[in-house]
């Protein structure tokens, strides 16, 4: 009986490219391509594996590679994660609150690179992506004062952090800001806003110094302003605003990652909008803010962990008409 034609591959790690491409026909339809291109990239994954485990250097000989005895370990794709919460690092944990909608690709740049950080830095923490589902204009005031309600009683201090920010001086202080609100992101610092009353980007306060604030305005819908208005809420609660100092990396501090080109922002100013833009709104905050929590799901993105809440905001439009993209 005849045996069956062998295929001499010589060592797997040098030669497998050529002698499955040999298995190929000189001219080959899309199928055959398309299947040759599928169990290329198998034997890939499995000489990975197989390097990494020693199996693949245990099965061309004794002696060579690792050893019968020795524990075979899967190849891990990247370091683990650091913990987020170590009781060891102090008293204190904070709620990092993330205003999002429809920004996949910086969110997930964003919760792995904060975790690693803030553990470096022994920062007890929790991310919460506060994302808004419902149909109308994004605010992201009403955003973070439903992340400060929802965020639990397990934490005492937070973080307003834009998640196109990045901070790349581990000099950086988030620590709990107990002297008063923290600018972690000052205009001196911060690559596009350098007027002296901007406190947007990356803001850190105490639960109570937020409380004494009624938290932000919900009457910012579209994209600005709702900062300004916290600067002077912040100023009538009588605290004042600190900033970094000593840091010598100027506006290479941050990472922006937003993009103007790819992703336009709301910036449009709707019926009474451009007068009430500058207004103080000495009524609205905590105590007003209309929502329904959609879910609550917690996730892992590349080993961090985070906690995403799909938000419904509600707009009362005989207030605020310019809540609505019509």
């Amino acid at each position: 009986m005849p045996l069956a034609p062998r295929l001499e591959c010589g060592s797997l790690e040098a030669a497998w490219r050529r002698c499955i491409l040999g298995l190929l026909p000189g001219k080959f339809s899309i199928f055959q391509l398309f299947f040759a291109a599928l169990l290329l990239g198998f034997v890939s994954l499995l000489w990975l594996q197989l390097s990494c485990s020693g199996e693949a250097a245990g099965g061309a000989g004794a002696g060579v590679g690792v050893g019968a005895g020795a524990p075979r370990q899967p190849c891990p794709l990247q370091p683990p994660a650091p913990p987020a919460d170590d009781p060891a690092w102090g008293p204190h944990r904070l709620a990092l609150l993330v205003p999002f909608r429809e920004r996949f690709e910086e969110l997930l740049a964003f919760v792995p690179y904060m975790h690693r950080f803030l553990s470096k830095k022994r920062i007890r923490h929790r991310i919460f992506v506060l994302n808004q589902v419902d149909h109308y204009r994004f605010n992201r005031a009403s955003l973070i004062n439903v992340g400060f309600l929802e965020s639990g009683n397990d934490t005492d201090y937070i973080a307003m952090h834009d998640v196109d920010l990045l901070p790349l001086n581990e000099q950086l202080d988030y620590g709990f800001p107990e002297a008063g609100p923290f600018h972690v992101a000052s205009p001196e610092l911060h690559p596009l806003y350098h007027y002296k009353t901007y406190v947007g980007g990356i803001l850190l306060l105490t639960k109570q110094h937020y409380e004494m604030c009624n938290g932000m305005s919900n009457r910012f819908w579209g994209w600005g302003r709702e900062d300004d208005e916290f600067y002077r809420r912040i100023k009538g609660a009588g605290l004042q605003v600190r900033r970094p100092s000593g840091i010598t990396t100027g506006y290479e501090t941050f990472q922006h990652l937003h993009d103007p080109a790819w992703r336009k922002r709301d910036q449009k100013r709707i019926a009474a909008q451009k007068q009430e833009q500058f207004k103080v709104d000495r009524d609205g905050g905590l105590n007003n803010v209309r929502y329904r929590i959609e879910s609550r799901t917690a996730l892992s993105v590349a080993g961090a962990p985070c906690t995403v809440l799909n938000i419904l905001l509600d707009c009362d439009t005989s207030e605020t008409p310019w809540c609505t993209f019509g």
